[in-house]
């Protein structure tokens, strides 16, 4: 399966393609825009400021090629930046728009805990993930099948993606008493907010059932 992975100038690359490559796939790293148009698969990783990763795609007339390719149904995984690039907003260091690909928005995490004690923004380090509610504990049929409820991932990020529907939550964690959007997805988009290449086996997993997702669209 070819994968191809979107370079806009604030993503760790290497460590991304490496992950994919594990698994036997051909990884392809580009921000031509044409490329992107003939991909079968995307993803899209990023980390920094929602601001300037938005910029970085339009700077390279990505982003409407993106939304294209998507709207066709072509598979895209976004990885922490690049999951809250998916959605339509962020109030990070003022309002921006995003792809408008999961409707939603991001918003600063809380600098305190639900007993009101002082918490440390970024969310940094290991933390679990769990099925939302409305799943009815089980991460059957989507790229968490192979992940245990609870099971531990790693996440550096502060700020967190708010689904405007509850269907487009696909996993929660838990930081200060409070759950957060770990991952999300609307029909062959997925985010995942942790950073599935620095996860382990567990996040090696992810990656793995996102190829099988990728493979089974074509």
């Amino acid at each position: 399966m070819k994968i191809t992975v979107i370079d806009y100038g604030l993503s760790n690359l290497l460590s991304v393609r490496r992950a994919f490559e594990y698994f036997g796939a051909e990884v392809e790293v580009t921000g031509s825009r044409s490329r992107i148009l003939s991909a079968k698969a995307l993803v899209l990783p990023g980390v920094g400021a929602f601001k300037d990763g938005m910029a970085g795609l339009s700077g390279l007339s990505l982003a409407d090629a993106i939304a294209d390719k998507c709207a066709v149904g072509t598979p895209l995984l976004g990885i922490c930046l690049g999951m809250q690039m998916l959605f339509d907003e962020s109030d990070e260091f003022g309002r921006h728009r995003g792809l408008g690909l999961i409707p939603g928005r991001v918003e600063r995490i809380p600098g305190v805990d639900t007993d009101g004690a002082p918490q440390r923004v970024p969310h940094v380090g290991w933390a679990p993930v769990l099925p939302p509610q409305k799943r009815g504990g089980s991460f059957r049929g989507t790229v968490f099948e192979d992940v245990p409820p609870g099971g531990e991932l790693y996440f550096v990020h502060s700020y967190e993606a708010k689904p405007a529907y509850d269907a487009h939550r696909l996993a929660d964690t838990v930081y200060g008493g409070r759950r957060l959007c770990a991952a999300a997805q609307k029909g062959s988009v997925i985010g995942c907010q942790f950073h599935p290449e620095k996860s382990g086996k567990l996040g090696l997993s992810v990656i793995h059932r996102y190829l099988i997702l990728c493979e089974a669209a074509h």
